[in-house]
């Protein structure tokens, strides 16, 4: 059985001391989880939320990183300064970075590699824009990202990532893909990893969802078999709305 894993993707929001209250207040709130809970902060807020968490069961995790361990890269952060900052999980490739920042296959297998030879656990991002959807071409991108983003790892580092399946066109547009089309893609992208790394390892790989999951629709997305989580955004700014999320099965 895969543990399920859900993490609050904060973006940009949040002041350190903002962020400090918002882990204070959710602390007592998931600390019967039956899941892994993360939150993946702002780079500033890091050690406010580090010391925040101190003690409980919530794990730390940065928005994006550099892969160059170091050097002339401005505004950047290597996955060792992160270690080094008590950061557990990095996301990497979301959907935001691809819109806005020039973010490429290529550059997130990059990422991927710094990240998990510095032992950081990595939630890996693919998913597809409405028009793909629409074309009926979404199964072809998302096994396409899945494997070029993995390239180069082996199945046993593969089994250690966290993957994201993020319908772009259902982020913060208020629309979401259906249980079972969720579910549907989510599958595809396990046999994607199947066919390079093996079934055993494919088992292995949780899976979350990451279109718009809230405290309203959490229930019947994990009741889906291949769904093994989620990847909050707006309903990881309020503790109440995180964990209900968080304990989906109580």
């Amino acid at each position: 059985m895969r543990k399920a894993i859900i993490a609050g993707n904060w973006k940009m929001n949040k002041t350190p001391a903002e962020a400090a209250a918002l882990v204070n207040d959710l602390k007592p709130l998931v600390k019967d989880a039956s899941c892994d809970v993360v939150v993946c902060v702002p780079a500033v807020d890091i050690a406010a939320v580090k010391a925040a968490a101190e003690g409980s069961n919530i794990h730390v995790g940065a928005e994006n990183v550099h892969w160059a361990a170091s050097g002339a890269y401005t505004g950047e952060l290597s996955a060792e300064m992160l270690v080094a900052a008590g950061v557990e999980y990095v996301i990497i490739g979301h959907s935001e970075r691809r819109q806005y920042f020039g973010e490429t296959d290529q550059t997130v297998n990059k990422r991927v590699l710094a990240a998990v030879a510095a032992g950081l656990k990595v939630i890996l991002c693919v998913g597809e824009m409405k028009d793909v959807r629409e074309a009926g071409a979404t199964d072809g991108l998302v096994d396409y990202q899945t494997i070029m983003a993995l390239n180069g790892l082996t199945a046993e580092q593969v089994a250690d990532v966290v993957i994201a399946y993020e319908p772009v066109w259902a982020i913060g547009t208020g629309l979401t893909a259906t249980d079972e089309q969720a579910n549907e893609t989510i599958g595809v992208i396990r046999k994607a990893v199947a066919r390079k790394y093996g079934q055993e390892c494919a088992d292995k790989v949780r899976i979350q969802y990451g279109g718009s999951m809230n405290p309203k629709n959490v229930k019947g997305l994990m009741a889906q078999p291949e769904i093994d989580g989620g990847l909050i955004g707006g309903a990881s700014l309020k503790a109440p709305d995180f964990s209900l999320v968080v304990n989906y099965d109580k």
